[in-house]
Formats: C-alpha cells, structure tokens, sequence
C-alpha cells in the first residue's frame, strides 16, 4: 500500500515533482444546492466521498463575487450555471468610481462562501480542496452585466455596458474598480487560508481570447490585477484556469501559479505538449461527460496519462463537467488512474 497521502500528492505534483500516481478529480455546479453554504458544503462533501476525488475545486454559484457589490440574480431561473440577472451595480460605465473595496468579513456573500469552506474542509479533513475566485477583470464584466466569454451574453441583460465604453472611454474609472476588486479579493483569499482553503482555483474565463482582449489590452486590465490577488494566495497551490477556445494557456508563464487548466481540445488551443512552465491539469474533453461517452472518455484519459508519464500531472476534465453528466461517466474518470497503474 502506497505511503502517500492526498496532501503529499497534491503538494508534490503542484510543485513540479512526481508522486507515485497522477491524481484526478472532476468538478460541477449543483445549481439546486448552491444557494446557501450549507447546501454547497453538504453537496460538495457527498460528491467528493462518493467519487474519492484526490482532490476538491470547490464549485460556488458563478456569480457570488459580483454579488458582493450589489448585482442581484434570480435564482429560480438558470441559463446553463449561471442564474438570470436582474440588476447591475454598475449601468454605465462612469459609474465604476463608484465601487468600494470590501471586506470580507463585512460581504454578506464572500461571508457565506467563508462558511462553506469551513464546513467542507470539517468534512474532508484529509482531502486538499482549492476554492473558485475569478480574476478582478471577470468580476468586473460579472458586476456591468457583460460576458466574460466571447460567444455568451449575460442571461437577463440585453444591452451590457460596451467594451469600448468600459476600457476607452472610461479607462481610468476601470482601472479604479479593478483596483478596488482585487484589494477585495486580496482579502477574501486571505480569509480563505483561515477558512481551511489549500489554494485557489483561479479563473480568467475567456478574457485570454483575442476576440476579447488583445495582448496589449490583457496586460494592461488583467495582468496587474490578477498579480495582487494571486500574491495574496501565495501560501497555497494555485491553479489558474483559462477558458474556452484560443485561451494562451502560455500567456501565463511568468504567473505566480502552480498548476495550469485550459481546453486541450478546443479551437485554437495547444494540447498536452504546449511549453507550460506550471504543472498541467486536464487532457478530457468535458463535452464528453453530457454524451456519455465512456470509450472516448477512457480513451482521452489513456492518452493523457501515457503522453505526460514522466512529467507530474492531473487528469480532470478540461471544463466544469456539463449538468446532465451521469453516474458511469464519472466512474470512468477516476478509474482512468488506476486502469493506467494496473497496465503498468
């Protein structure tokens, strides 16, 4: 019987060493259990104990840091994961002086998630678990009613504040509410160490992708920002995820993170043999899980495990698993592991 645990597992493996197995884990949103901390906590605890997932990304409501400056949702009506938007904290864009820096001990919403944490990791004592925080430049599309995603519209906004207005005519208001968001989420994540958290899953959605921000725009609204909040979550293993098609998962070289998630099967994107200096975590396509396909899931976890056999890495879905994934699907991918150790 191996000697190691799930924490040295984790800790090696996101610290470029290889343990005696790649780890696995897959995520998904319960969008009927999401609501309230006890609820996710509750879910999340089941999920992983019934999977024996080797490690946790905890999975909040999308929308939970943009509650906190005020947006309202209806939460009896979802689009995919994400809940129908009734109000902004910001309709226009010269209202972004008007943002504050929260604390988290004083946000209603961060407060809850807080709670959750606490309550999973009472739960999951020995099991590494990071908690979802999306950058500072998703929070502020999140907050003005537009998508952080270059195909997608908000659900419930039909005419979102314009890019241009947001980052050409209004360039310094941005710049102030992005500051203002990340001295928040600075502190969050913080409150977040003592809540019991391992480390961060940090998302930048889709704000990678050209259609979206070019390099030069990237660095100059995300870049500065994303480097407070992850200088804060420096005590943990963070693992920055970029979503979605020509997401440049090698944009973030130079990134204060650990591990690195993007689609390896998407347009536009590089597959496992990209030139990341994080280790990776991925290689199946989450589409796969709504299909149901349990040879192509098997045999795109097979494929990952043999072309990063030598290198540390983490098999998981390139994505959040779609709603509708079944029972046999995800069995599938933990068994993945173990099918590879067995043949070896």
């Amino acid at each position: 019987m191996s000697e190691w645990s799930k924490q040295d597992r984790f800790n090696a493996i996101l610290s470029g060493e290889r343990a005696d197995r790649p780890i696995v884990s897959g995520w998904r949103h319960f969008i009927d259990k999401e609501q309230n901390a006890d609820d996710l906590a509750e879910t999340t605890i089941s999920f992983t104990k019934k999977y024996d997932w080797d490690w946790v990304k905890i999975n909040p409501r999308a929308t939970y840091l943009a509650e906190s400056w005020g947006n309202k949702y209806d939460f009896q009506d979802y689009q995919t994961v994400f809940p129908r938007q009734e109000t902004t904290a910001v309709p226009a864009a010269a209202n972004l002086w008007d943002l504050e820096v929260k604390k988290a001990a004083e946000s209603a919403p961060l407060l809850e998630q807080l709670d959750a944490v606490r309550k999973i990791r009472q739960g999951l004592p020995d099991t590494p678990l990071i908690q979802t925080v999306f950058s500072p430049l998703t929070v502020l599309l999140f907050i003005v009613g537009r998508s952080a995603y270059v195909t997608k519209t908000v659900f419930g906004i039909e005419n979102p504040v314009t890019l241009e207005s947001l980052f050409t005519e209004h360039r310094a208001a941005a710049h102030h509410a992005l500051h203002v968001i990340s001295l928040t989420l600075a502190d969050y994540v913080t409150e977040l160490k003592q809540a019991g958290s391992d480390g961060l899953f940090y998302a930048v959605t889709g704000t990678a992708h050209p259609g979206m921000f070019d390099e030069a725009r990237f660095n100059e609204f995300s870049r500065p920002y994303d480097s407070i909040v992850l200088e804060a979550a420096s005590y943990g293993k963070n693992v920055l995820h970029t979503c979605g098609t020509y997401s440049q998962p090698e944009r973030f070289n130079d990134y204060r993170i650990d591990g690195i998630s993007w689609d390896t099967k998407a347009e536009g994107n590089p597959d496992l043999d990209a030139a990341l200096t994080a280790t990776k975590v991925g290689g199946v396509d989450h589409a796969l899980f709504a299909a149901n396909d349990i040879a192509q899931i098997q045999q795109q976890a097979e494929e990952a495990l043999n072309k990063m056999s030598d290198q540390p890495f983490i098999l998981a879905p390139n994505c959040a698993i779609p709603l509708n994934v079944t029972d046999e699907a995800l069995k599938q991918l933990k068994k993945s592991v173990f099918e590879k150790e067995t043949r070896v």
